[in-house]
């Protein structure tokens, strides 16, 4: 079994490497334009569909089917939405001119902006490599032994191998085969499962309770996060201007559909532990006890979502670093980038679970983009920026110490702190946002009867 293991780790990688042409040029490197080619509908909607369904997606969407049924696979679905969000506010901007997200905040808020901008999505970048790569490694060994760092070290030296080759056009080629991969595979595994006479549509349907403590409170937070949750993931925005602008809405819309569904799906394999009565990661409890062959397409399919969201975070952070925040426009500054991240992004690995937890930035502390972006057209002073950008970081901190009055928290069960700093959260990052516009506007009015007399 780790023989095998190994190799598929490998193979893949080595073939990877080989298949995507050499980017020789900014435009493929960063913008994945090749032979002067932008990616079509098809290649640009697998792209966005297989980066967001990574190694630690589904597998919290496993652990959502184990917990609470369908209920938790179609919650975790309901962030793929982000997709509807982030594609009409792009589609938006780009009618109006606007080349990149970094080129919008620039011109209406300042350096400043972009600067505190770029740091969120850098800590989102650098949780994206380690929190992948970890996924892979327990499917080694256990967390902190030999076989366990080996794996994630190799792993992330082979995916680092053939983005350094390609760049965003590495990403987007690969990206292409990794879909089609996770979904021979999924079909399998649904396969293996619905076999099991005891295993039907009838009991998947029924094995959740639609209720707030049974599901029901992530579901509404994951509505009120993807109002903001995408634009602080340059993975999914970057995509976002690199074909025309009908493609890209297109795939984006698309991208929604097809991304719900596959995470609702692979979600059925924790409803099948639950109704056996697994307990622990559910991807691995169903892998061991329906034989080595699922083991392995369980893993083969972890390590396939694993590489699509690590070459594409490489990419992102090499094109923020020497394209959006313009150090050193050049292939070289872009390498060296992807070498910078896959190296601080590796790190915490070897720190403990305890400090992973501590420092990874959650969809709450960057609620305080939702005004930001949801709001674009309105006429904005550079304070409604920070204001509401602050005010989301202060309520991510509460959340991390839990320190949310009790009497705030309107529901109960699960995840109800998580909802309810998340309502109070944004509801008062939209208020922050438009006191300096209407106080703007009030003095604006005063002084125009004095300008015409």
């Amino acid at each position: 079994v780790v023989v095998w293991q190994w190799v598929l780790v490998i193979i893949p990688s080595v073939i990877f490497f080989f298949t995507p042409p050499l980017a020789k040029t900014k435009e493929a490197f960063f913008k994945a334009a090749y032979k002067n080619k932008q990616p079509n509908l098809f290649m640009l909607t697998g792209s966005l569909v297989i980066s967001w369904i990574f190694a630690k997606s589904i597998t919290n969407a496993a652990n959502l089917g184990l917990d609470y049924g369908i209920v938790g696979g179609v919650a975790y679905g309901v962030y793929y939405l982000s997709f509807v969000v982030a594609g009409i506010v792009i589609y938006k901007l780009r009618a109006v001119g606007y080349k990149s997200i970094h080129e919008f905040l620039t011109s209406k808020y300042g350096r400043g902006a972009v600067l505190l901008f770029s740091l969120l999505i850098s800590i989102r970048l650098f949780n994206e490599i380690w929190s992948n790569t970890m996924v892979i490694g327990t499917y080694f060994g256990e967390t902190g032994s030999t076989p366990f760092y080996s794996a994630v070290i190799v792993f992330t030296l082979l995916t680092l191998a053939y983005s350094l080759k390609g760049g965003l056009s590495s990403s987007i080629f690969t990206d292409v085969i990794q879909l089609f991969l996770f979904l021979a595979l999924l079909i399998i595994i649904l396969y293996i499962l619905f076999s099991n006479d005891d295993f039907t549509t009838q009991t998947v349907v029924s094995s959740g309770v639609w209720s707030m403590e049974t599901g029901g409170n992530l579901i509404l937070v994951a509505l009120l996060q993807v109002l903001s949750y995408p634009f602080h993931d340059p993975v999914m925005t970057d995509r976002g201007f690199i074909s025309d602008k009908k493609t890209t809405i297109k795939s984006f819309l698309l991208a929604s559909v097809l991304g719900f569904i596959g995470i609702v799906l692979f979600s059925l394999i924790g409803v099948y532990a639950k109704m056996n009565g697994y307990a622990g990661q559910a991807a691995v409890a169903v892998g061991q006890s329906l034989g080595v062959i699922v083991m392995l397409i369980i893993n083969f399919i972890m390590i396939t979502s694993a590489a699509s969201t690590l070459d594409s975070t490489f990419s992102s952070f090499s094109k923020l670093i020497a394209f959006d925040l313009k150090i050193g426009q050049s292939l070289t500054w872009g390498r060296i980038a992807m070498v910078m991240v896959a190296v601080i992004g590796s790190i915490p690995v070897f720190l403990g679970a305890e400090i992973l937890a501590a420092t990874t930035v959650s969809g709450t502390m960057v609620m305080g983009l939702a005004p930001i972006f949801v709001f674009w057209k309105i006429k904005a002073p550079r304070i409604s920026f920070y204001l509401s950008v602050v005010n989301g970081l202060f309520f991510g901190f509460l959340l991390l110490i839990e320190g949310l009055p009790s009497q705030w928290i309107l529901t109960g069960g699960p995840y109800s702190l998580l909802l309810w700093i998340n309502a109070w959260g944004l509801l008062s990052c939209i208020i922050l946002f438009f006191i300096p516009v209407v106080i703007q506007k009030i003095l604006e009015s005063r002084t125009k009867p004095s300008l015409s007399a």
